[in-house]
């Protein structure tokens, strides 16, 4: 959520749910498609099928607490779906918020109800996706910043115009392209509209700070899978 530094209702903010800068290297888990050719990833230890959809009360905590838990959760639009190996959180009282900036039109959609897509373009062009958290009235997301895909990956490919497995989510503005995320999805349900975040799991975690922006960057608020090859640029210490 990246307010850093703009004006309520500008949308400078790169990469952060509500925030500043970005992924500025993106156009724009449980693992792959099992139909992928061999060498192809994600499949891993994945199972055929994700777990049961995130209901409201997930979300409805500590956004710190939810950005680490979403990590190995699967985000699923239309078929078309992959794991979360990195995120991010952002909360109203840092500047690299959104909602630091306070209620407007633009952050509205961070004020309601939890467990709601958050969905702002970046740089204006990229569609960046976030999963809005704590009680209604507070504004704080979770930026979803890289997926590895799991299943569309043929969809997946021709959205990005790309075929290597690892360029196709390694970044925010990259999963939503390749997962067809517009504007238009902002403020829907994450349990009943057209993008789903499925349980998933368990995966060993990194906390570092977060990228891609100027102010409270010093907050350890990253979260990512360890050793994975999908995670945004630059990666996470080891």
């Amino acid at each position: 959520m990246r307010a850093a530094g703009t004006t309520p209702g500008e949308a400078r903010d790169r990469s952060a749910p509500a925030g500043e800068a970005g992924d500025r290297s993106a156009p724009a888990g449980e693992a792959g498609d099992r139909s992928a050719s061999a060498g192809e990833a994600g499949d891993r230890s994945a199972p055929l099928r994700p777990g049961p959809v995130l209901a409201p009360d997930f979300f409805a905590r500590p956004v710190v607490e939810v950005a680490r838990e979403l990590v190995g959760c699967v985000v699923e639009v239309e078929g078309v779906s992959g794991t979360i190996v990195e995120t991010e959180a952002y909360h109203q009282s840092e500047p690299a918020c959104h909602a630091f900036a306070g209620l407007t039109p633009r952050t509205r959609t961070l004020f309601g109800p939890p467990g709601r897509a958050y969905v702002y373009r970046s740089y204006g062009i990229h569609a960046m996706l976030n999963a809005v958290c704590e009680p209604e009235g507070t504004g704080a997301a979770v930026l979803i910043r890289a997926l590895e895909p799991r299943h569309g990956l043929e969809s997946m490919r021709e959205r990005r115009g790309l075929e290597r497995l690892e360029d196709l989510c390694s970044g925010p503005g990259k999963l939503c392209q390749a997962l067809g995320i517009g504007l238009d999805l902002d403020g829907t349900d994450l349990a009943t509209g057209p993008i789903r975040i499925h349980a998933g799991d368990p995966r060993p975690r990194a906390q570092s700070a977060r990228i891609g922006i100027t102010r409270a960057a010093e907050l350890p608020w990253r979260f990512s899978e360890r050793a994975s090859r999908f995670v945004s640029r630059p990666r996470p210490p080891a």
